[in-house]
């Protein structure tokens, strides 16, 4: 049954900000299974199913997941993530899609939560079903979670994505865009224009991913970029890299021109930038492509000038690890991702960022040196409001019962830890403070890019600890 309901939901799109089909599926799906349902003003669904006999004085519980997924595909896939269902294959013990992200978040959240609602034979209290929208772009839907419509005193939350962990807490963050004017000017005569890419990065989850030194496709084409520039006059036509504020970028490519006196030391240059990044990134990135190839030049440029300050302030800003945590072993406390460079069509380059961090205070410090670095160069900013940080409870009585029915099940102790990644449950602690929260989910890897892939035995043991620790709620 779970795995049917996850077949279905990869069928629908289900765009961030764009969950009308998705909505009207859970919609349909409560109406067939005779379950109450509220949606709200910011289009969250909660279904609602009433205790299996005998548990009707057991405390409420809320079982929560995102309807939205990252849309992120491979160069050259042909998908409208607006439009067509994802094409899902089986590959030994893993689900995958074909050149596009999967879905699994958090989309085997919801099969789950749909599984638990259709299935009349468990044991379980009272229910609440909460499907959240736009939670990979905005946190919309938890940050606009009405105050009174949950009843339930213990949330679980089904967005995690390591087997056997058990999360308490995660990271708040907040959003900084920079938008930097630019001039043109005719070509200069006696330029040779090149067109320049970086493809086939791993990419990742900018929260989960960001400990593990990935290539960042804009900083590395950027660099080579800024050398270039330190040795000739480097002119500017375009340049685009990333996509989400939530992913690592894996591709970014650039179009400009150098005097054709240089074409052969670019050359050169090239050939020694890209055995160092070989080098650098073996290990993480072995896929990794850089190829330069000739075109012929538009009638105008970006302004020396203008060229300059862009590529200074890429190369000044930061990205990755910027701390990690003196309490939690391993866990990344603070970071920042630079996520995507997009041209616009007023003569304006538009870069994203966003920055994380369990500590309220070197969130807002980190925010602030990008904030800086942007200034310097002249950038119109903006940052977001950010969200909330998940303070750790490790005398939550869910986390109790999580971890004993783990023991008592497989026979081994269940890793409780924090997450670098967002949740939305710093948000639902600000409208409901009562709550008593954990997060758990299935294994799965590459989540936020193509790579993205869903462990089954893992998926099958996640069902049954959930089924276990409802029992005992």
């Amino acid at each position: 049954m779970l795995w049917n309901y996850f077949h279905q939901i990869t069928q629908i799109p289900r765009p961030s900000k764009k969950e009308e089909k998705i909505r009207n599926y859970l919609i349909s799906f409560a109406a067939e299974q005779h379950l109450s349902y509220s949606e709200d003003v910011a289009g969250n669904i909660i279904i609602r199913k009433d205790a299996a006999s005998g548990f009707e004085k057991h405390s409420g519980v809320i079982l929560q997941a995102h309807m939205d997924m990252v849309c992120e595909k491979n160069s050259g896939v042909q998908h409208n993530f607006e439009t067509d269902a994802i094409k899902t294959y089986i590959e030994g013990d893993w689900i995958k899609a074909m050149g596009t992200t999967l879905g699994a978040d958090n989309g085997i959240g919801m099969a789950i939560m749909l599984a638990v609602l259709a299935d009349k034979t468990l044991q379980h209290p009272a229910l609440e079903c909460l499907f959240t929208v736009d939670e990979e772009t905005g946190l919309t839907g938890a940050l606009m979670l009405e105050k009174d419509l949950l009843k339930g005193s213990i949330l679980i939350n089904l967005d995690s994505e390591d087997d056997g962990e058990i999360f308490i807490g995660c990271a708040g963050g907040i959003g900084t865009k920079a938008v930097i004017n630019y001039q043109k000017e005719k070509s200069p005569d006696g330029y040779f224009g090149g067109k320049i890419s970086v493809s086939g990065l791993t990419g990742g989850h900018s929260g989960g991913d960001i400990h593990l030194g990935l290539g960042n496709a804009i900083k590395i084409l950027n660099r080579y970029l800024w050398q270039l520039n330190r040795q000739m006059d480097v002119r500017l036509i375009s340049f685009e890299g990333g996509n989400l504020h939530n992913a690592i970028p894996r591709e970014a490519s650039a179009f400009f021109a150098v005097p054709y006196s240089e074409k052969e030391t670019i050359r050169v240059m090239l050939n020694h930038y890209i055995a160092e990044m070989e080098g650098i990134y073996k290990s993480t990135d072995p896929l990794m492509k850089i190829t330069l190839e000739s075109d012929n030049l538009p009638a105008s440029t970006i302004t020396r000038t203008d060229s300059n300050r862009f590529l200074n302030a890429l190369y000044a800003c930061p990205h990755g690890v910027i701390a990690m945590s003196r309490d939690i072993p391993g866990l990344v406390e603070t970071s920042t991702n630079l996520a995507s460079v997009k041209m616009t069509e007023n003569q304006q380059i538009e870069i994203n960022t966003s920055q994380r961090s369990s500590v309220e205070s070197a969130k807002s410090d980190i925010a602030a040196q990008v904030y800086a670095v942007f200034a310097l160069a002249g950038a119109n900013i903006t940052q977001s409001e950010g969200y909330p940080g998940w303070q750790p409870d490790l005398n939550s009585v869910i986390l109790e019962k999580a971890s004993s029915t783990y023991k008592s099940l497989f026979g081994e102790e269940a890793k409780v830890k924090a997450i670098h990644a967002g949740l939305e449950c710093g948000l639902f602690l600000e409208k409901y403070p009562h709550l008593d929260m954990i997060s758990i989910g299935p294994q799965m890897y590459g989540v936020h890019s193509p790579d993205e892939r869903l462990s089954i035995p893992s998926t099958q043991k996640t069902w049954n600890w959930l089924l276990e620790i409802l029992k005992y709620c």
